[in-house]
């Protein structure tokens, strides 16, 4: 860690020396994903720490876990005149109460006073809003695949699943490891279905229809939906979730899985920090692959770069501020400092990054990403927050038997 540091700062004082005039002694409010759990954490407050040395500059650091409650005080934030001066936040859906309220500045208004912005980026990789304007300077992007305990499954004498991994292996695997006094699954439906959700609508589908949004739980759309939350339920009544999957934080269940006691857990690229973080034998960890069934394969992923940073017209339009965020979003999204965040990650860079030094559950991953054969992003981004958290929220509800998977759907749907 102190070591990524180190050379993160030999960087910026080599490359990334303020480019701008500032009115030094600026402080910046600065809001991002990077709370104190993140495995990028070390990373982004070695390069704010890199960027006040270098410009005089101070940043407030407002930054939090990235949760449905996070996003919501971003928003209020917004609508009562309280938001930061920088902000990284998701680029779909979520950000569009504040883009269509004209509360952040466009890429093309920036650029035409400061030219070079975000040139470092692939322009076809920058998200598009609504009104067909960029407005956030990507970061990392995401991948979301299964994790596995290498010991769970050599005490229960299961192989880690390969590229070609079907359903049906993965239901007798979980059988198996039922069997063997081992949870096969460590999720928590009560906070973190959507990586289940995501990977089995796919599952009823396929790569190139997962972006498809249904009109109701009757149509072919609804249907692929149904039938994926149908096979959550059926992983639910066969035990193959904690015991307490719909009492259980999020914490809890990760933690089942990293002391020994879970095999699978679905999750995403920044997981790979928190078990390096956190592990007591990062060996015993690896990334492997979502089992496929009918026409989707195993090797068909989720992922793609779904956060960026936003510079505020609250801050565009303070004279002293400007540039002094205009430089925070431009050091923070350099070649040098985004290749401190990206191990295996989806980037916009042009040049690529340039990561060193993978341990072994990052080569794990790189070398699983190498046998990707397709990427697609995750549809709930295309849903509303309040859809999103109606139609999670009834996922306990349509595995215990309380409501059907068809009016969990028409239930949010209702409300998107």
């Amino acid at each position: 860690m102190k070591k990524s540091a180190l050379i993160l700062g030999l960087a910026l004082t080599m490359s990334l020396a303020p480019t701008l005039a500032f009115a030094s002694g600026t402080t910046l409010n600065v809001v991002t994903s990077y709370g104190g759990d993140d495995g990028n954490r070390a990373n982004f407050e070695a390069a704010v720490k890199a960027y006040e040395e270098s410009t005089g500059n101070k940043v407030n650091d407002g930054s939090a876990t990235s949760n449905e409650e996070w996003k919501a005080k971003v928003l209020t934030d917004f609508e009562t005149g309280s938001e930061p001066d920088v902000l990284f936040y998701f680029t779909n859906a979520d950000a569009e109460p504040f883009v269509s309220a004209g509360k952040v500045v466009s890429i093309d208004e920036i650029r035409a006073e400061y030219p070079d912005y975000a040139t470092n980026m692939k322009e076809s990789m920058m998200a598009v809003a609504a009104d067909g304007k960029q407005y956030s300077v990507p970061s990392s992007g995401y991948w979301e695949n299964m994790f596995v305990n290498k010991a769970v499954l050599e005490d229960c004498g299961v192989e880690v699943p390969g590229p070609d991994y079907t359903w049906d292996q993965f239901l007798a695997d979980c059988e198996t490891i039922k069997e063997e006094g081992y949870t096969p699954i460590a999720c928590s439906l009560v906070e973190v279905p959507h990586y289940w959700f995501e990977f089995m609508v796919m599952n009823n589908g396929t790569v190139e229809n997962h972006l498809d949004l249904p009109e109701s739980s009757e149509d072919e759309v609804g249907a692929k939906w149904a039938a994926g939350l149908n096979d959550i339920k059926a992983l639910y009544e066969a035990g193959y979730f904690p015991e307490n999957t719909l009492t259980a934080s999020d914490a809890e269940t990760v933690e089942l899985f990293n002391s020994g006691e879970a095999a699978f857990l679905i999750d995403g690229s920044w997981k790979v920090g928190y078990f390096t973080e956190n592990a007591a034998d990062l060996d015993d960890f690896a990334i492997a692959y979502v089992p496929g069934k009918g026409e989707r394969s195993a090797t068909e992923a989720i992922g793609g770069i779904s956060m960026g940073y936003f510079i505020t017209t609250k801050a565009w339009n303070d004279p002293e501020k400007r540039e002094a965020a205009v430089e925070f979003v431009s050091q923070l999204t350099s070649d040098e400092v985004l290749s401190t965040f990206v191990t295996t990650e989806v980037t916009a860079l042009v040049n690529g990054a340039s990561p060193a030094g993978l341990n072994s559950l990052q080569q794990s991953a790189a070398d699983t990403n190498a046998n990707i054969t397709a990427i697609v992003g995750a549809v709930q981004d295309t849903l509303t927050a309040e859809a999103r958290g109606d139609l999670f929220a009834n996922i306990q509800n349509v595995v215990t038997g309380k409501m059907t998977a068809e009016e969990a759907i028409d239930s949010a749907l209702a409300l998107n």
